[in-house]
């Protein structure tokens, strides 16, 4: 780690953070990264010198444990942990991510109307034309080489970046697997499949194409370019996910070469991180006809497994409103089987979701309770259920007074979903 003060900024080359993800109520850096420091603000930045954080340091700034994080699809995300109460019940962290595009939060606080936020991404602006003229100066050359990657980091060319890498893996992610919250986000995407088996009349954020897999070429293609797009920060990267809306239905040989081949073309041995985790979506058909064979493989493959499955709801009366073509018998089975995976497999851990609004009748959530309750005679830690709130919901009070409702009577941990692209 070096350091250079030149007027107001402090610069930090190759700063070490942390080696694996944490639950904090702190703010937490991981891998290597480098920053600049002034009177004002922390900005830290990835070894392609792309800014990543900004943290106020002045009594102005919202509270101190608080920071703007920027997305490899250029989106900001506001980390907001001093204004609300049981964070951690509600999503199993300690802050709450607030989008600066439309979700399906139960809080109505929007950062990005604050000006301390809005000066603060105004400040990053300011600051890479306040470095230029340091390029002239007489600076160590490893300063002056960072220093000129950030200000070609300037905000049209992190846009032109991140339509790039939907490009390359051929689409946006809509939505990431709410288990992505465990490494905050900061997963690798590839897409393994299009479409969805189902179409759904709740869903807004999946695509209506009909589901169909990559071909072998594509996702090597892919592998190949994706490489070379995150360059030297790779090695910040201890994630994959494997996309989009329901990987698991391309089966055992598509799902464990794409890994397999993954992990070793992304170096994930060597990552700054440890514990390599792999995600992806499953739907109810998908998983009941995964086969053993799969899940006995991917226990072997050096990832920790995620597989979230939609199960939506167990109620007859619900499932035809919001149009999903499942038998009542299909999602008892597959959720039974999500039991059974997480209890045999160590490095595996299925997890579900199930809708939540306020205007859902009371059999929706009683449906859910008694499905979990008569299958588990105690609590268990593995196998997280999730509750996505569907926009256009508006009594937001008494739903978080649901979720900790359902939350005490199920055996299984209960988080809200919060939807988040890339």
């Amino acid at each position: 780690m070096d350091s250079y003060q030149l007027n107001d900024f402090k610069i930090t080359l190759d700063k070490k953070g942390a080696n694996r993800f944490t639950k904090t109520t702190y703010p937490v850096r991981y891998g290597r990264f480098c920053e600049i420091k002034t009177s004002e603000y922390l900005f830290e930045f990835n070894l392609n010198g792309e800014i990543k954080y900004i943290r106020g340091l002045t009594r102005n700034w919202p509270h101190p444990a608080e920071w703007l994080k920027r997305t490899d699809a250029d989106d900001w995300v506001f980390y907001s942990v001093g204004r609300y109460h049981r964070l951690f019940s509600f999503l199993g962290e300690f802050y709450l991510p607030c989008l600066s595009y439309p979700s399906n939060s139960l809080w109505d606080y929007d950062p990005f109307e604050d000006l301390r936020i809005r000066q603060a991404l105004a400040a990053w602006s300011r600051m890479q034309v306040e470095v230029r003229p340091m390029l002239t100066n007489g600076i160590p050359s490893q300063f002056k080489d960072f220093l000129g990657l950030i200000t070609r980091n300037n905000a049209n060319a992190l846009r032109m970046k991140s339509e790039k890498l939907h490009r390359i893996i051929g689409s946006q992610v809509s939505v990431l697997p709410p288990d992505t919250r465990h490494v905050d986000y900061e997963v690798i995407p590839l897409m393994i499949t299009d479409g969805c088996l189902y179409h759904c009349d709740f869903c807004c954020i999946k695509s209506r194409q009909s589901f169909r897999p990559r071909s072998k070429d594509n996702i090597q293609k892919q592998i190949r370019q994706l490489k070379s797009f995150y360059g030297v920060n790779l090695g910040n990267y201890n994630a994959l996910f494997l996309g989009n809306h329901d990987a698991l239905a391309a089966g055992r040989e598509p799902i464990c070469m794409t890994a397999a081949e993954a992990y070793q073309a992304f170096g994930f041995e060597t990552s700054h991180l440890k514990n390599p985790t792999l995600f992806l979506f499953g739907s109810v058909d998908s998983l009941l006809d995964a086969g053993a064979n799969l899940f006995e493989e991917l226990n072997q493959i050096p990832f920790y497994t995620y597989i979230n499955i939609g199960f939506e709801s167990v109620d007859r009366a619900t499932l035809l409103r919001i149009n999903k073509p499942l038998e009542i018998s299909k999602i008892k089975d597959g959720f039974q089987m999500l039991l059974d995976i997480n209890q045999r497999y160590l490095n595996i851990e299925i997890t579900a979701n199930f809708l939540m609004g306020d205007r859902f009748a009371t059999d929706h959530y009683t449906s859910l309770i008694q499905l979990v309750r008569s299958r588990l005679d105690r609590f268990y830690s593995k196998g997280a259920i999730y509750l996505s709130p569907l926009t256009g919901s508006r009594n937001h009070r008494e739903l978080l007074r649901k979720l900790i409702q359902i939350k005490n009577l199920i055996r299984l941990p209960t988080f809200l979903y919060l939807i988040q692209r890339l």
